[in-house]
Order: C-alpha cells, then sequence, then structure tokens
C-alpha cells in the first residue's frame, strides 16, 4: 500500500489525512464540497506546526508529510489509482451508502475501502459497495493525530487480508488497533456513549456541575477527558445522532437522548465547533 485517498475534508477527514502523510503514504485529500480543502490542509499545517512546536516531530519530517499530501477536487479522480480509500463523511447511512456504491466502481480492485464510521453498520455500507469483500470499518478518533486507537470493524463478508491490511495499515500510522465485530455502536461508542448520556442526565438534574462531573472521570478513574468536554468535541449532533441510532438498534434505556442533549442541538449549540456546548470555547 503506497497510495491513500481520504473522502471527507473535515474534523476527522483531515486528521486522517495527516497521519497517512507522516506515515510516508501518498495521500489525496478529497471532499464533495472543494471549498473545505485549504481549509483542511491550513489545519494540517497548523497541527504539523504544533508538533514542531513541543518537539514531537522534526521540520524536515513535518515539511515531508506536507509534501506528500495532494487535495483533489474530483472524488472519482482521488480514489481512481489509490491503494487504501478512507471514507470520512458525515455519519448519515444513506449518504455513506451512495459514496460506497460509487467507490465500487471507481477503485482498482484490489483496493482496501474503508469506512469511519463510529457505530454504523459497517455491512450495510459495505453491500452497497457491491465489493464488500474488501469493505472493512476504520473507526478513528478525535483529535486523530493524538489519540492512538482505531477499532477495525470487521462484517461476516470482508477478506481475511482487508482485515489484516487495516491493521497494517493502523500500526504503521503509529495507531494502537483493535478488531471487534460489526455490531451497533461497537464496543467504544457503545460504552463511550452510555457513559456520556449518564453524564448529561446528572448535569440535567443538578447532581454537580459539568466540569466537575468531567474531574470525576479524569480524576477519579483516570480518564484524560471527561465525557462532556469528549462530548463537545466529537460534536453534540454526532453524539445526539449516535444516540438515537442505538437506541433504536439496542433498544434500552440508557441510549435514549437526554433532553438537555436535544435542546442543545436544536439551538445549534454543538460543541467546539460552534464555540459552544456543554462548555464555551
Amino acid at each position: 500500500m503506497k497510495r491513500v485517498a481520504v473522502v471527507g475534508a473535515g474534523t476527522m477527514g483531515h486528521g486522517i489525512a495527516q497521519v497517512a502523510a507522516l506515515a510516508g503514504y501518498a495521500t489525496a485529500l478529497t471532499d464533495a464540497v472543494p471549498e473545505q480543502l485549504p481549509r483542511a490542509v491550513e489545519r494540517v499545517r497548523q497541527n504539523l506546526a504544533g508538533g514542531v512546536r513541543r518537539g514531537k516531530l522534526s521540520e524536515t519530517n513535518a515539511r515531508a508529510a506536507l509534501d506528500r499530501l495532494a487535495t483533489v477536487e474530483r472524488i472519482e479522480d482521488a480514489v481512481r489509482n489509490a491503494d487504501v480509500v478512507i471514507e470520512a463523511v458525515i455519519e448519515d447511512i444513506e449518504i455513506k451508502r451512495q459514496l460506497f456504491e460509487m467507490l465500487g466502481r471507481a477503485t482498482r480492485p484490489t483496493a482496501l475501502l474503508a469506512t469511519n464510521t463510529s457505530s454504523l453498520s459497517v455491512k450495510e455500507i459495505a453491500e452497497a459497495s457491491r465489493v464488500p469483500e474488501r469493505v472493512i470499518g476504520m473507526h478513528f478518533f478525535n483529535p486523530v493525530h493524538i489519540m492512538k486507537l482505531v477499532e477495525i470493524v470487521r462484517h461476516d463478508l470482508v477478506r481475511e487480508e482487508i482485515v489484516a491490511g487495516a491493521e497494517s495499515l493502523a500500526t504503521a500510522m503509529k495507531k494502537d488497533p483493535i478488531v471487534v465485530s460489526d455490531s451497533p455502536g461497537f464496543a467504544s461508542s457503545r460504552l463511550g456513549v452510555v457513559l456520556g448520556l449518564e453524564a448529561m442526565r446528572m448535569l440535567e438534574q443538578g447532581v454537580a456541575s459539568a466540569q466537575d462531573i468531567d474531574k470525576a472521570m479524569e480524576l477519579g478513574y483516570g480518564h484524560p477527558m471527561g465525557p462532556l468536554k469528549v462530548t463537545d468535541l466529537v460534536g453534540l449532533d454526532v453524539r445526539l445522532s449516535i444516540a438515537q441510532y442505538l437506541n433504536a438498534e439496542l433498544k434500552g434505556s440508557q441510549y435514549a437522548p437526554p433532553r438537555i442533549l436535544e435542546e442543545k442541538v436544536a439551538r445549534g449549540e454543538l460543541g467546539k465547533k460552534t464555540g459552544k456546548g456543554f462548555y464555551e470555547w
């Protein structure tokens, strides 16, 4: 694997493109809205500069990564010769299925196709491609350039060499992969969403402030970041969508979205990306 294409230049996509380029892959970043691309590259540039300032990255490696990163306006052009295509578009199964239907036709027959979905059925997405045997889930975590985990999600139609290829790719990106079965929420979202929703219910009930709820998990349980701050970084709209999906699929009351989450999303308080969520940013 030498060439990686990332479809979607938003919060997750630009981070995935960054770690792919740093890992030595010729990386093409594309988006259905081409105006997103310069902003995404600038965010990558800022992240790399930050790594250099903190002594985590040499200037030489940062420049080389930027040299390996290209933006391509047409999705078909970006993926045509890629060895790996990683989808990082909005968490909407119909949009993802439409994209994978195109990827099944537009990519090389040996290309590994990965979806970055955090909770949706990978098999259902894969079947739309008509080549489900080479589609895998690769769930990265935000911020991608810092978080070490990648969840490799296998379904019952995928080839073993595709699973192995995804693990190898994640390792080359300096990530620690885990392999999980294709079930709603996988391992990470299923656990993380329950914790986040319960923290929201506690806030709603006046148990403690957002800061103190988060501090309880950070200092009491060793979490690097509390569940409400994590929700702000992920996006309240994303968390709401995942909760609604898991509630429908798993039928558990623990997945029912709290009123505070629904109200904040309705007001446009989506977290860091809008400047306000459970915190002011």
